[in-house]
């Protein structure tokens, strides 16, 4: 076609007789120009709004900006955010799922305190990870030591873990200090089963055996066992050793508004790196963290310490799974988890902390502007136990969930069925007038009131919560991992297990710990169920 188009080009005389033959003699030496395909190349930007706003979200984290921005770099503490440019005073109130541009969020630098700094080259390396992947991601988050280092490894877990990945970037190598651990990911699709025939013909090797029977029925499987995130564990990509769990993204956002399973919203609770944001997601996660310092607040006492406050936070989607009761955890983890990322916590709810008005920082330390970047503060804060402002805290939880907690009072006041249905009703977020303003009522803080009894029945409502799904995606697992693979994982568990136990021992005893090699990421390396169970 080129050919007969430079040749009636010649004729008209636009060209040449002489600039035809070196066309195509230029043709002919290095073939056809490319084809600009669908989903780009690792050196070529996809989806460049979410690229370009993701860049933009990681650069406002840096410096002082008004609204939900954190401390950062030291330059914002406890009060300044609440005379800045203010947010929107109940964004909460009717949030926009069906966004679709980042300008449509609550304001400009909303959220962007779940964007958390960490080296700008192994963000550049855990990038060129998702570039390898042609299959389209619309959101995707990095998580668990494997990115956040939790303390120096020990010279035993140097040795023998350091070939764990085959050949990765410097910074990587860099970054996990020699430890060797598996990096996990979370990709958030918008049509599971498209993206899984595309990903299937480009990495066939990351399915198991379930890959031969075809895309349907590794979307079915996906979307309608366990919490509807499919793993492919122990794969490398970019020569390093990954594993990645695929969820649509109506799924995701489903769990961290309404927390159904609070099996991925738990796993947002605690920080992340964000690889490439959308603004629905941003929006529901904002929902989702608060809704987490609520329900952690209504678990704690009228003071506490910023530790407290992580762990209980932390620890929210660690109840309730089975496998606590069996040693496949350290149980050490949360306060590992806490311990470690104390200034990325901080970063991720101070301000939240700072925009509710029933708790507060009340400790001298806080009047130092640099408080926030020091990773060894814990300090001490103070909440408001008024059953009013309680109940409005119960009124704001996620709605599946805050049903389970209504359905536990109803068993404990001994409420009749037919008026338990009609405060129900009443309770709804909307009805055929409209949106409606979520505050508590009678029944809200009659629950509110019951201080130490709260407590357990929250719990309760969060283990009803966690427990199946958690426990159907942990057989899930198996089917999706395949034998081999799930079997190596639940080595690596136990032997997780028992070294927190052998840390929690000498501890005890007044012994130095000797901690042996860790083999994975001391967040989950199969299913990314493992739980651990808050103060039990």
């Amino acid at each position: 076609m080129l050919q007969v188009m430079m040749l009636l080009c010649v004729r008209s005389g636009r060209i040449s007789p002489a600039s035809l033959s070196i066309g195509l003699a230029r043709r002919l030496h290095f073939g056809s120009p490319p084809i600009q395909r669908k989903f780009a190349s690792s050196s070529s930007p996809q989806l460049p709004e979410r690229a370009k706003e993701t860049k933009q979200a990681d650069e406002r984290a840096k410096g002082p900006a008004s609204g939900v921005v954190p401390l950062s770099s030291g330059s914002v503490k406890p009060g300044a955010l609440k005379s800045s440019s203010a947010q929107p005073v109940d964004w909460e109130e009717n949030p926009d799922y069906g966004i679709s541009k980042f300008s449509q969020l609550p304001h400009t630098n909303f959220g962007v305190n779940q964007h958390m700094l960490i080296n700008d080259e192994l963000k550049e390396a855990l990038r060129q990870i998702l570039w390898q992947f042609r299959a389209p991601i619309r959101y995707a988050f990095a998580y668990g030591s494997g990115v956040f280092p939790q303390g120096a490894p020990s010279a035993a877990s140097t040795s023998s873990k350091s070939s764990i990945h085959p050949s990765p970037s410097p910074a990587i190598a860099a970054a996990q200090r020699g430890s060797g651990k598996v990096i996990d990911f979370i990709f958030g699709v918008s049509y599971t089963q498209h993206w899984h025939s595309l990903n299937l013909q480009q990495h066939r090797d990351h399915y198991s055996a379930l890959g031969h029977l075809g895309s349907a029925v590794v979307s079915y499987v996906q979307d309608e066992w366990g919490a509807g995130v499919y793993f492919n564990p122990y794969v490398t990509v970019n020569g390093t050793l990954i594993k990645y769990g695929v969820v649509n993204l109506d799924t995701l956002c489903r769990d961290l508004s309404e927390w159904d399973t609070l099996y991925l919203a738990g796993r947002l609770q605690k920080p992340v790196k964000i690889l490439r944001d959308d603004p629905r997601v941003r929006l529901a996660n904002q929902v989702n963290l608060i809704s987490a310092l609520r329900t952690a607040l209504l678990l704690l006492p009228p003071n506490f310490t910023e530790k407290e406050l992580y762990g209980a936070i932390a620890g929210i989607s660690y109840m309730g799974d089975p496998r606590m009761s069996m040693p496949s955890e350290n149980p050490n983890k949360v306060a590992n988890i806490v311990q470690g990322q104390m200034s990325n916590f901080r970063r991720l709810y101070a301000p939240l902390i700072e925009n509710l008005p029933n708790v507060s920082f009340k400790d001298p330390r806080c009047s130092d502007p640099q408080w926030g970047d020091d990773p060894q503060a814990n300090v001490a804060l103070s909440q408001d136990m008024d059953p009013v402002k309680r109940g409005n805290m119960v009124r704001r939880l996620p709605t599946s969930f805050r049903q389970k907690l209504y359905f536990n009072y109803q068993s404990k006041f001994q409420i009749p069925t037919l008026d338990f249905n009609k405060m129900l009703e009443l309770s709804t977020d909307e009805d055929e007038t409209g949106i409606k303003r979520r505050q508590g009522g009678v029944f809200e803080r009659r629950v509110a009131g019951d201080v130490e009894g709260l407590r357990d029945e929250v719990a309760l409502a969060i283990r009803k919560t966690v427990s199946w799904p958690s426990t159907s995606q942990s057989l899930k697992g198996v089917l999706t991992a395949g034998v081999s693979r799930s079997w190596r994982y639940m080595k690596e568990k136990r032997q997780k297990y028992r070294e927190g136990s052998e840390t929690t021992s000498n501890k005890e005893n007044g012994q130095p710990n000797k901690k042996g090699p860790a083999s994975s990421n001391d967040d989950d390396a199969l299913t990314d169920g493992g739980k651990e169970r808050l103060g039990s």
